[in-house]
């Protein structure tokens, strides 16, 4: 494996993770508690025996830079090979822009492709989480003498509009391509991970064909080039959505998880902090739960993860939810069906995540928050008392003057003044409670609610925001 190089596609956006990837790419969100979801695709080059990995980066870099560092944790510090991050750059005589996809980024860094010893490249997705040995994948592409080999699985036909759609001869040379078809022919489906010859890039890289699945593979096929599928069996999980994102952690729950953390033979690096050992206090009662180093906690947790640091008072409870770094539950106070953010402060007697309205769709964001799982952004603080329903979105640095009620309705979006948007055309109602310091409730919906042909409101209904703080 020393003639093949990884090159680990790690600029995503991952917009359908909401507020999870709003400050922070995708591959660099965490997840399982103490990991993030790029040190899968790491440490399965690291475990393939692959020492020389670049990483190509993108939108919010800075957290992934900082994870990633000088790659001491996956033993890739190294003076020859290790692992490199690129972003985008200005080149004499090119305009200046953004990779415009994937195969435009690997276009983009062509020379340091060339530059690498070794016949075969490795270009991975570095935003899924999968358990992968890559040499019998490589061996694979030798043997057949192909110009690129897929790795390709079987997945849910309601998944497969979303990946590319694929059909295999008897040799298992791929004959039919979809693109993120409307209508899937089969379920099975690419994973997003390539292994190519130098030859067949710099024939098939060019500034026309953006995107190795929307354009690349398709005029491969189309052209007569050696394109074959990999069959791949194991653990492979796209944690591209809020749903399959808080799925894919819980599922490390179970008596047996397809995703053994604990594999001895197979082991996931990360950047870890040294911090004390969780601390599991007298009132404390846990359930089926991951606890991180750094923990304190003694109130109850049942079937949840919890990142490093993170604090449950005495008499709070965190079900069924997602607790990143850092963040504090206080006294009282319920999390329940949630995901919060590193560095959330729950008051005391807070509830988040009440009600059985699971219905109720965020009217922010309602492909994102549909599911009944309330996402509260970091440092945001969840005041004493206040109530959240569910699929609701509480913003990055939320504050107690941004809640203008004690209760937030399922479906609300609750954010800092900065983030939200143009008030023109909108009816403002709003009061202050008894003592007159605090406002109750503020709603705002259109002075003049728009129609459809069908005579249907497009207003959406009533939505509660908040008033400028201080």
């Amino acid at each position: 494996m020393k003639r093949t190089l990884a090159v680990i596609l790690a600029g995503g956006e991952g917009e359908r993770l909401s507020i999870l990837s709003s400050q922070r790419a995708k591959p660099a969100v965490p997840f399982g508690g103490k990991y993030r979801i790029i040190d899968f695709t790491l440490s399965n080059c690291v475990n393939s025996d692959i020492d020389n990995v670049v990483v190509l980066t993108q939108y919010n870099p800075r957290s992934l830079n900082d994870h990633i560092g000088m790659g001491r944790p996956w033993d890739l510090d190294r003076n020859h090979g290790g692992v490199r991050m690129l972003q985008p750059y200005i080149a004499r005589g090119r305009v200046a822009e953004w990779y415009r996809g994937t195969a435009d980024a690997v276009l983009q860094n062509l020379n340091v492709v060339e530059q690498a010893p070794g016949d075969t490249v490795l270009v991975l997705a570095g935003d899924h989480i999968y358990k992968m040995d890559y040499q019998p994948f490589v061996a694979a592409h030798r043997r057949h003498r192909a110009d690129v080999t897929i790795a390709v699985r079987r997945v849910p036909l309601a998944d497969a509009t979303r990946m590319g759609i694929l059909a295999l001869d008897d040799n298992d040379r791929i004959v039919e391509w979809q693109e993120k078809p409307r209508q899937p022919k089969s379920d099975l489906a690419s994973m997003g991970v390539y292994v190519f010859s130098k030859r067949a890039l710099r024939q098939w890289l060019v500034e026309s064909l953006a995107d190795f699945g929307h354009d690349v593979i398709p005029a491969m096929i189309e052209g007569g080039a050696r394109v074959y599928g990999y069959r791949f069996d194991g653990y492979w999980q796209d944690v591209g959505t809020i749903q399959s994102y808080w799925e894919a952690n819980l599922a490390l729950l179970s008596d047996a998880p397809e995703l053994d953390l604990y594999d001895r033979e197979w082991i996931v690096h990360t950047r870890s902090e040294e911090r004390a050992p969780a601390k599991i206090g007298a009132t404390a009662q846990i359930h089926r739960s991951l606890i991180s180093h750094g923990c304190v906690i003694n109130g109850s947790v049942v079937n949840s993860v919890l990142s490093p640091g993170v604090v449950v008072d005495v008499g709070a409870s965190v079900r069924d939810s997602i607790i990143l770094f850092d963040s504090v539950i206080r006294t009282g106070a319920v999390v329940d069906r949630a995901i919060l953010d590193k560095d959330v402060a729950v008051g005391p007697g807070a509830i988040v995540g009440e009600g059985t309205d699971f219905d109720v769709v965020n009217r922010r964001e309602p492909g994102r928050l549909s599911t009944g799982i309330t996402v509260v952004g970091k440092r945001a603080v969840i005041p004493r008392g206040v109530r959240i329903g569910r699929n609701v979105l509480v913003g990055e640095g939320a504050r107690a003057a941004d809640f203008l009620s004690r209760i937030v309705k399922s479906g609300s979006t609750v954010e800092r003044p900065k983030d939200r948007p143009s008030r023109a055309g909108l009816r403002v109602r709003g009061g202050v409670s008894s003592d007159g310091r605090e406002p109750t409730r503020i709603e705002v919906e259109p002075a003049q609610p728009s129609h459809d042909a069908g005579g249907r409101t497009s207003s959406g209904g009533r939505r509660v925001v908040g008033e400028p703080g201080d």
